[in-house]
């Protein structure tokens, strides 16, 4: 798992890019593009540039963990 650059949340702009979203969740940047196209991920397209809302995301990421302790 990659070290992310930030240590938490707070540190985190605004708006990320889909490199700051492989930075906080530890993953390759190509995984992180795949993620992005998901449909239940919030990111906002404008023009050929992908951004996500830094709450939005957080939302998201509240969302995957409640969704997994569901299962177990």
């Amino acid at each position: 798992m990659r070290k992310s650059k930030y240590n938490s949340f707070d540190e985190l702009p605004l708006m990320l890019t889909v490199e700051d979203v492989s930075h906080v969740l530890g993953i390759g940047l190509a995984h992180a593009y795949e993620v992005a196209h998901r449909r239940d991920f919030p990111a906002i397209t404008l023009g050929s540039r992908i951004i996500v809302p830094r709450d939005k995301f957080m939302e998201w990421i509240d969302e995957q963990a409640a969704k997994k302790s569901e299962i177990f």
